[in-house]
């Protein structure tokens, strides 16, 4: 038997190694799809779909989706190089030296009377100088500098040294320490000026130098972008509306200037955002929309007009606006009331909700407090109130807001 496969064994194996390659050369003989190249793999599934009428379900193909295409991120939009808008802004970028003079604490024994009669009334009184470093921006070819109020408050004496080495002695024209802004004037020729931009016109992520004095090491500037703008319920200042920065400004920056990428002044830098101490990207600029109505005030009028209800106002929350009677947490809640302020002669009482003044909601306090800030004094205006679950509507004349004391100026 063996002997009689043999003679087979070797045609059969043959035929296998045989059947083997023609199923691998043409697939097709067992009914399978022949592959396609990638390259025309769309091609082939276009013809497939327009062949495929009448076809069963299972080899219908689909036309693929139309994907919008996002434009190409232009990569030569910005320049290379920021030495020119430094070189126009930088110029007008001042130091400020600010310094008073303070008795120094006396010994602790001389407070007592028994040692106190040993040297008699006429003890000596040591004194000491106090120095604080800042920054200024000159604004006018007249020498108005423009700087914050805390750089310059209660200086006895204020130096200035220019970029170009001239150095010299700043008056007080006034100071607004609500918005933290104060005007100096000094008397140098051929002063070199920084021009205003549109604070408004700028947009979260447009570039900002930040140009200043930090730490009294000289003259810098940094680089970053404008974080947020309109920032507010910081605490600093009763009149908010910053520009935020992650450009580094540290101590001794406050007073100098945020400027564009094309060296036009956009802000005043004011304050950060530190644990530290030291810059951590989180910078705050006084706008140049609202700093150019603070130097116009100071400059004409000595001192900023603002309007005054005599109220103080705070947030309602919805627990409030249940226990007034009103239906959402609308408008604020007045507080207090000043003796005889425009609203105490208006009528107003602490526990009334202001609604609206002339017409315009009032949703935030601090927002109001501009609004009413904005107001000439002496206009009489209509404002709607809910006292005791009633809404009234009262006439109150606006009045002129007070200078604050220094008390209150901390």
């Amino acid at each position: 038997m063996r002997r009689f496969l043999m003679p087979l064994v070797w045609p059969v194996i043959c035929g296998v190694l045989l059947a083997i390659v023609l199923l691998n050369q043409f697939p097709q003989l067992l009914g399978t799809p022949q592959s396609v190249a990638p390259e025309a793999s769309s091609q082939h599934a276009s013809n497939s779909a327009q062949n495929t009428t009448g076809a069963d379900s299972e080899s219908i193909v689909r036309p693929a989706p139309e994907l919008r295409e996002a434009a190409p991120m232009p990569r030569s939009g910005g320049p290379a190089s920021y030495a020119e808008a430094v070189e126009r802004a930088a110029p007008a970028v001042i130091n400020v030296y600010s310094s008073r003079e303070v008795e120094r604490e006396q010994h602790p024994l001389m407070s007592d009377p028994f040692f106190r009669q040993f040297f008699g009334d006429e003890t000596p009184r040591r004194q000491r100088m106090l120095s604080s470093l800042g920054s200024g921006v000159i604004v006018s070819a007249e020498g108005y500098v423009l700087t914050n109020h805390h750089v310059i408050r209660g200086a006895d004496q204020i130096q200035v040294a220019l970029r170009d080495g001239r150095e010299a002695l700043a008056e007080v024209v006034g100071t607004d320490p609500e918005s933290d802004l104060a005007v100096l004037k000094i008397d140098l020729d051929n002063l070199p000026v920084i021009s205003f931009a549109q604070s408004q016109d700028a947009k979260v992520g447009d570039i900002a130098l930040a140009i200043g004095n930090p730490f009294g090491v000289g003259q810098t500037v940094t680089m970053g972008i404008i974080s947020a703008k309109g920032r507010n319920h910081l605490g600093l200042s009763p009149y908010e509306d910053f520009i935020q920065t992650d450009a580094a400004i540290n101590p001794g920056n406050s007073g100098g200037a945020l400027v564009n990428a094309k060296g036009a002044l956009l802000g005043i830098n004011t304050a950060i955002f530190s644990r530290s101490g030291g810059s951590n990207g989180i910078g705050f600029a006084i706008p140049t929309n609202l700093a150019r109505e603070i130097l116009n005030e100071i400059i004409v009028h000595g001192r900023v007009i603002r309007g005054w209800l005599g109220v103080e106002v705070q947030e309602i929350t919805s627990n409030l606006a249940a226990s007034f009677g009103l239906n959402a947490a609308q408008g604020v809640v007045i507080a207090s009331v000043a003796r005889g302020g425009p609203g105490d002669q208006a009528g107003l009482r602490p526990g009334d909700v202001l609604l609206s003044i002339d017409g315009k909601p009032i949703l935030d306090p601090r927002v109001a407090m501009a609004d009413i800030a904005d107001i000439q004094p002496g206009s009489t205006l209509p404002v709607k109130i809910v006292r005791d679950g009633e809404a009234l509507t009262v006439e109150i004349t606006v009045g002129e807001r007070p200078i604050p004391t220094p008390s209150e100026d901390s």
